[in-house]
């Protein structure tokens, strides 16, 4: 099978820090954590990094030290995965799902907009499949109304707009780590601040609302074990080590995609000019006569694994039944895009090669 994605790290990378790992016995809150995080400061360009369990976590955290309360409105991106506004959700505020750009996939400034209310407590905009365009309009709109914002990058490590890295431009900024991310600690997350009093509160909400002090653990607040462990780190720093050629790479695929694929009448995600790709995933919309779900399982049939680009979350099961407020561009990319495989080594002409026998010559451009 042509997998979709492989991840960029081998134990050969870790093998020795994992030794030591376990000769000395320190597996969590170590010397791995404290490196990763420096260096992800000082790659990001950030002031503040805390280390999590993944992003969804991150956002929770996010949500908690804005103060979001039970009735607040918190407008989300709607073309994301669910854990976008599961948060918001989960703590009994109310997700407001704000359409999609039909080329870019992101968020409507538009949109946006118009749905922020007297009730509106935070805006969560999503880099969808790591793209960041629009970002800074977005920012503008939430600084015009004195609305926090959080960014859900967690595809958008390496990234960024107008040369600012994704992860120094929101309030906050959450990160993943899962396997199917350019960086991956297994699972594993990251919050980014540049506001200390965010930052201060995210460190001791994420180690059970405990500081140090006086030679001793002071609970000062409810909080969780929210903590990412000495081999996950170690695994991020051999991983950002990599992470700009990896990218590097992934966009030289995009193009040969976008070449071939052009012709069969497949449109990519749009980037806009002054953004910087980290080619999370590459996506396309198919051609109007194409059926998606049909395309997927045929290059299923010859090796070849592929995904829709996302999910409509507004038209998901539960927010469906409960809100009723599709939002059509995102329904329509959910119904209408396919991410396909992509990593160092990839045999793109066999993809290209498979799709172009499924399209049908009228199709075609």
């Amino acid at each position: 099978m042509l997998r979709l994605i492989k991840p960029y790290i081998r134990y050969r990378d870790v093998r020795r820090q994992f030794r030591e790992v376990f000769r000395t016995g320190m597996f969590t809150k170590g010397k791995y954590v404290d490196q990763f995080k420096n260096d992800l400061r000082e790659y990001l360009k950030c002031s503040n990094v805390s280390l999590t369990t993944s992003a969804t976590t991150s956002l929770a955290l996010c949500l908690e030290v804005l103060k979001i309360k039970p009735g607040d409105e918190v407008i989300v991106s709607d073309f994301s995965f669910p854990a976008t506004a599961n948060v918001v959700e989960n703590i009994g505020a109310i997700p407001i799902f704000a359409d999609v750009d039909l080329k870019t996939y992101n968020m409507m400034p538009e949109d946006l907009e118009k749905k922020i209310t007297s009730k509106t407590k935070a805006v969560i905009f999503v880099d969808a499949l790591g793209n960041p365009s629009n970002i800074h309009e977005i920012s503008a709109i939430c600084k015009k109304h004195n609305i926090p914002l959080i960014e859900d990058a967690a595809c958008a490590l390496g990234s960024s707009e107008y040369g600012i890295k994704n992860g120094n431009i929101a309030d906050l900024t959450c990160f993943s780590f899962h396997p199917r991310k350019l960086l991956t600690t297994g699972e594993g997350g990251a919050v980014t601040t540049n506001n200390p009093s965010y930052a201060d509160e995210i460190e001791v909400k994420l180690n059970h609302g405990a500081i140090f002090k006086e030679g001793k653990f002071q609970f000062i607040t409810s909080g969780y074990n929210y903590r990412m462990t000495e081999m996950q780190a170690i695994m991020g720093i051999e991983g950002l080590k990599k992470l700009d050629k990896n990218i590097e790479i992934r966009n030289i695929i995009k193009s040969k995609y976008t070449e071939a694929l052009s012709e069969l009448g497949f449109t990519p995600q749009w980037i806009n000019n002054n953004s910087f790709h980290n080619i999370q995933s590459v996506t396309f919309t198919v051609p109007s006569k194409i059926n998606r779900d049909g395309l997927i399982q045929y290059l299923k049939t010859k090796g070849i694994e592929s995904t829709i680009g996302t999910y409509c979350l507004s038209n998901t099961s539960y927010y469906k039944l409960k809100y009723n407020n599709i939002q059509p561009n995102s329904k329509f990319l959910e119904e209408n895009t396919i991410t396909l495989p992509c990593y160092k080594g990839v045999n793109t002409k066999k993809v290209i090669k498979t799709i172009s026998k499924y399209v049908p010559t009228e199709v075609s451009i």
